[in-house]
C-alpha cells in the first residue's frame, strides 16, 4: 500500500483542464469539456455569479433561465434526456462559458481505497480495443483528494477525459473495466468518476451527520468539526492568531537563540536517540518531558540520480515541528495527525554528511514522530540524537484550533472535501472497494458500512441510489488449520450490507495474492461489479453475485446447506463433485476440515472428527486458498459461516489520538 500513501503525501494537486471565466459566472470543476450527465434525470447545471444575476443555460434544445441568490449562488434543473450526444452545453450571463462534446449516459461514482485507486498500467493491462477508443464512449474524470471538516461547495480533479491509451494507463483499473462491461452491455455513454484514496478507512467517507450517530467519533469531532469551520477559515483564524502566540509561547527557550538549526552546532553533548518505530516517551530521560526536543541526523544525496529536490517525508509529528536542512528552514507544520512532507531543494543539498534538525513540540501525551518510518524517507532510520529545549506545563501552554487530519483516517474529511461537492450532480450510482484498512475493527463495520451508505444517499438526495461493492479478496498466506480472521470478519460485515435495498456485492475470494493486497486482476473484479450492477440498478434478471449462502440442516453427522444466485445451478470444478474451503465444528466450538460434496443444488458437509456437528464456515480465513464453488454464470460462492460466536474484533473501536 506504501506507493499510493507516498504517491498521495507529495502529489501535486494541479487543476487540469480547468474551464478559465473571464468574468463573473464561474462552474464547478466537474463541468468540463468532455463530460457526461446522467440520462433519464433531471440535469442540474450549477455555479456562481455576481447577486440578482440572470444565468441563462441551454443544453441542446432545451434553454432555461434563473437569478442568483444573494449569495451568488444558482441552480437550474434541465430537462432529462436520453441517451446520446455530443451536445454543447452553455451559460450565458455577464461572460459566457461553454462546454463542448457533452454525452448524455450513466454517472458512476468509483470510491474507496487503495485496490480502487490502483491504476490499470500497475496491473500490466493494455487495451488493445480500437474500436472501443474510437468509439468515444466512456469517459473518465479522477478527483484529486483534498481534506476539510465542513462540506466544500467544489473539488479538484483532472478534468473529463476522452478513452486514449495513456488516459486509460492513468485511471482506476477496477473503475475502467466495470465501465467497459457495462458499456458493451448496454450501449450507451459511461462516465466514470474516479474518487478514491489509498489506505483510508471507512470513516473518513462519511458525513458529519453520520458519524455523529456513533460516540466514539465525538471526541475527535468535537474541537474542529463542531466548530463549524473550514480549513480554509480555521488557517485564515491561527494566522491571526500565530503573530502574537509564536513567540511568547511556542519558538522560544534554549535552542533558538543559539541557533541549534545549524550545520556547525557542537552536537557533542546531544544524546542518541532510538528514532525508528518509537515515540520519545519510550526514552526514559524524555517519558515525562512535554515541550521542545530537538533531534538530528545525517544523510548523504546523490545528485546524480535524484531529481530537483528531495521529498523528505516525515510524516506525523506530535504535535509540532519546524524542520532544518543545513541550516536552512525547509518547513513547519502543527497538529499531530498532520503529515510532514518537505521538499528540500537539491541546490543546497550535499553528497554526504547533510544535517537534518527538527524541533519537536509536545503539549502533552506522546510526543515526537508517531508514524512507522517504514511508510516516510529512509533517513528516518538513521543515527538521530536529541537535546531538550523549551519546557512547558501542558496544562497552562495556549493550543491554538487549526486544521489537524489524517486523509487516513481522519473522521469525515474525504467525504467534505470530494463527495459533498457533488451532490448536485446526477449520477446512476456508486461502486465502492474499501474495507482493509478496517480489518482489525471489522465487528464496528457492521455499522459504519450501513451509515457510510446511508450518508452517501442523503448527499445525492435519493435514498435508492444503486451502491454496489467489492467483498475483500483473499490475502496472507494460507493456515494450515482453520483460525481466526479479521479479514474473513471484514467480508462478513460487508455482505451484512446487502440488507440495505438497492446494493450489491462483487466477490473477490479467488482473485487475490496471498503477497500483495493489491492483486493484479482487476479486470474480473470490475466485471463482477458490472454484474451485480446490472442486476441491481438495470433491473436485469441475472444472478449478480456467486452462491450466497442461505440455510441449513443437520442431518445425523452431516450439515446439510442451501444457497441462493444459483439459477443455474452450482457445480464445481472438481471432477468427483467435491468442494474446497470448508470447515465444521461440534459443541466445543473447535473447527476441523471437512469433506463437502455438491448434491443436486445443495452442498453437504461433514468430517470423521465431528460427530454433532452445529457449525459450518465456508472460506474463512485471511487467505482461504483455491477454492472450487461457483454458479452458472462463474461467479465464486461467498464467504460465510452459520454460527455468530464471538469474533476476534468484537469491541474494538475507532480510537481518537496519534495514528496512521
Amino acid at each position: 500500500m506504501s506507493g499510493f500513501i507516498k504517491s498521495f503525501l507529495f502529489f501535486p494537486l494541479l487543476i487540469l483542464g480547468s474551464v478559465l471565466a473571464v468574468g463573473q459566472i464561474k462552474m464547478p470543476q466537474i463541468f468540463q469539456n468532455n463530460m457526461v450527465l446522467q440520462r433519464d434525470k433531471p440535469i442540474a447545471v450549477w455555479g456562481w455569479a455576481k447577486p440578482g444575476e440572470e444565468v441563462v443555460v441551454k443544453l441542446g434544445s432545451d434553454q432555461k433561465a434563473v437569478k442568483t441568490d444573494e449569495k451568488g449562488k444558482w441552480l437550474v434543473k434541465m430537462n432529462a434526456m436520453p441517451a446520446g450526444g455530443p451536445y454543447t452545453l452553455q451559460v450565458n450571463g455577464s461572460n459566457s462559458i461553454i462546454f463542448e462534446n457533452v454525452l448524455i449516459g450513466d454517472v458512476w461514482i468509483c470510491g474507496g481505497q487503495s485496490n480502487m485507486q490502483w491504476k490499470v498500467k500497475q496491473t500490466g493491462f493494455q487495451e488493445t480495443d480500437s474500436s472501443l477508443i474510437k468509439s468515444n464512449r466512456i469517459r473518465l474524470f479522477t478527483v484529486l483528494t483534498e481534506m476539510d471538516y465542513q462540506p466544500r461547495t467544489d473539488l479538484k480533479g483532472i478534468g473529463w477525459q476522452e478513452l486514449s491509451g495513456e488516459n486509460i494507463e492513468a485511471f482506476s483499473a477496477v473503475a475502467y473495466h466495470f465501465g467497459k462491461k457495462l458499456n458493451s452491455e448496454l450501449d450507451v455513454p459511461i462516465g466514470l468518476i474516479s474518487d478514491n484514496l489509498g489506505a483510508t478507512s471507512v470513516e473518513t467517507w462519511m458525513s458529519n451527520e453520520s458519524l455523529l450517530q456513533f460516540p466514539v467519533f465525538r471526541e475527535e469531532m468535537k474541537e474542529t468539526v463542531n466548530t463549524g469551520k473550514s480549513f480554509a477559515r480555521l488557517n485564515a483564524d491561527f494566522e491571526t492568531y500565530k503573530t502574537k502566540w509564536y513567540r511568547k509561547h511556542y519558538y522560544h527557550g534554549e535552542g533558538v537563540e543559539q541557533k541549534w538549526f545549524l550545520p556547525e552546532t557542537d552536537f557533542a553533548d546531544w544524546k542518541p536517540l532510538n528514532l525508528a518505530g518509537n515515540t520519545w516517551e519510550q526514552e526514559a530521560d524524555l517519558k515525562d518531558f512535554d515541550g521542545a526536543v530537538w533531534v538530528k541526523t545525517t544523510f548523504d544525496f546523490d545528485k546524480t540520480k535524484g531529481p530537483d529536490s528531495l521529498s523528505l517525508q516525515l510524516l506525523q509529528i506530535d504535535d509540532y515541528d519546524i524542520t532544518w536542512v543545513n541550516g536552512m528552514k525547509i518547513g513547519e507544520t502543527f497538529g499531530n495527525h498532520n503529515h510532514r512532507n518537505y521538499k528540500v531543494p537539491a541546490s543546497i543539498l550535499k553528497p554526504t554528511g547533510n544535517v537534518l534538525v527538527v524541533r519537536i513540540f509536545d503539549t502533552g501525551g506522546i510526543g515526537g514522530f508517531t508514524t512507522s518510518p517504514f511508510w516516510g524517507n529512509p533517513i528516518l532510520w538513521g543515527k538521530w540524537f536529541y537535546k531538550k529545549g523549551l519546557r512547558i506545563d501542558p496544562s497552562k501552554f495556549p493550543k491554538p484550533v487549526l486544521p489537524n487530519a489524517t486523509p487516513f483516517s481522519s473522521p469525515g474529511v474525504l467525504f467534505n472535501a470530494n463527495i459533498a461537492p457533488l451532490a448536485h450532480l446526477a449520477v446512476k450510482g456508486v461502486i465502492w472497494y474499501q474495507g482493509e484498512a478496517n480489518a482489525e475493527r471489522a465487528a464496528e463495520y457492521r455499522a459504519l458500512f450501513p451509515a457510510m451508505i446511508g450518508s452517501w444517499r442523503t448527499n445525492w438526495n435519493d435514498e435508492n441510489l444503486p451502491f454496489i461493492f467489492v467483498q475483500l479478496a483473499n490475502y496472507m498466506q494460507e493456515k494450515p488449520e482453520p483460525a481466526e480472521s479479521a479479514w474473513a470478519e471484514l467480508r462478513e460485515a460487508q455482505a451484512m450490507a446487502l440488507k440495505l435495498p438497492y446494493t450489491g456485492m462483487a466477490c473477490a475470494i479467488d482473485v487475490g495474492e496471498a503477497g500483495d493486497i493489491h492483486p493484479k486482476n482487476k479486470k474480473d473484479v470490475g466485471k463482477r461489479l458490472a454484474l451485480a450492477a446490472l442486476k441491481v440498478a438495470y433491473n436485469k434478471q441475472i444472478d449478480g453475485q456467486g452462491p450466497a449462502y442461505s440455510h441449513m440442516r443437520v442431518q445425523g453427522n452431516e450439515v446439510v446447506l442451501n444457497f441462493t444466485n444459483i439459477t443455474g445451478g452450482i457445480y464445481t470444478t472438481d471432477k468427483y463433485g467435491y468442494v474446497k474451503g470448508f470447515q465444521i465444528a461440534g459443541e466445543d466450538g473447535k473447527f476441523a476440515w471437512a469433506l463437502a460434496k455438491i448434491h443436486g443444488n445443495q452442498v453437504i458437509v461433514s468430517s470423521e472428527q465431528i460427530k454433532k456437528p452445529l457449525a459450518v464456515r465456508y472460506a474463512w480465513s485471511d487467505n482461504p486458498g483455491e477454492l472450487n464453488l461457483f454458479n452458472r454464470e462463474g461467479l465464486p460462492a461467498v464467504p460465510f459461516r452459520t454460527d455468530d460466536w464471538k469474533g476476534i474484533t468484537d469491541g474494538k473501536k475507532f480510537q481518537s489520538g496519534p495514528r496512521f
